[in-house]
């Protein structure tokens, strides 16, 4: 699996494009069966995916993000919300100066909350930049590939994550999912306790009923929903 494009400047010279996609993933644990960059590779793919069926400009991955509620496992490396910010921030600026003007942030880390606020602040003179995939989305692909767990209870590691990995990039998935199922309950305090609190091996939800097939529905699906995010202003 190729995380980074490899398009050339003729091809985007060639193409004119003029939105841009830009995966976002983390570097965090992710159980003992999945890397620490399957958020990443996860955003990734969902990017390349949509590059293969839009004509977009797609971009390398922002690789490190928020993951400050995964601190207490080995492995994981977080920045700063402000950070973040400011990266994506340089980045649109870049963009635009190239003349390409709209920018879709593909986000494989749900703990990049200001990405959210990256996108209000954006659109304050008209559509410029989106956030994808939305709960919608994710809500739609699910009921698209029969996954028999919900958003909440498929946090981490889970169901969605292993079976767009065993689809896409099986040699990333190692074994021990199909046993590693664990219900983190509701999770009130998430935030201030982070998942150690409710999780000993990093795990939240049930990858035992994770397939190759449910992924690659799951990726078709959003695939299929990109088009919303071009009929609000995002497709020239």
């Amino acid at each position: 699996m190729h995380l980074l494009p490899t398009t050339t400047s003729s091809d985007v010279q060639e193409e004119q494009p003029s939105l841009a996609i830009l995966p976002v993933g983390s570097f965090e644990q992710h159980g003992r069966y999945l890397p620490l960059i399957t958020d990443t590779a996860i955003a990734c793919i969902i990017s390349q995916e949509i590059a293969s069926s839009y004509s977009v400009h797609l971009l390398p991955p922002i690789t490190m993000s928020c993951s400050h509620e995964h601190a207490a496992f080995p492995g994981t490396v977080s920045i700063s919300a402000k950070t973040l910010y400011a990266v994506i921030d340089d980045i649109r600026a870049s963009l635009a100066r190239s003349g390409i003007h709209k920018l879709v942030i593909v986000n494989g880390h749900g703990g990049n909350y200001v990405l959210s606020n990256v996108v209000q602040e954006a659109n304050v003179n008209g559509p410029a930049v989106s956030l994808f995939p939305l709960g919608a989305d994710w809500d739609r692909a699910r009921g698209h590939a029969g996954l028999v767990s919900d958003r909440h209870a498929d946090m981490h590691a889970s169901e969605i994550e292993t079976s767009i990995l065993l689809h896409a990039a099986p040699e990333l998935v190692r074994d021990g999912f199909a046993g590693a199922d664990h219900d983190g309950g509701s999770r009130p305090f998430l935030l201030v306790q982070g998942m150690s609190a409710y999780t000993e091996t990093g795990v939240i939800g049930f990858p035992s009923h994770a397939t190759a097939a449910k992924g690659k529905a799951v990726l078709a699906s959003l695939v299929d929903s990109f088009a919303g995010h071009l009929k609000v202003g995002l497709d020239g």
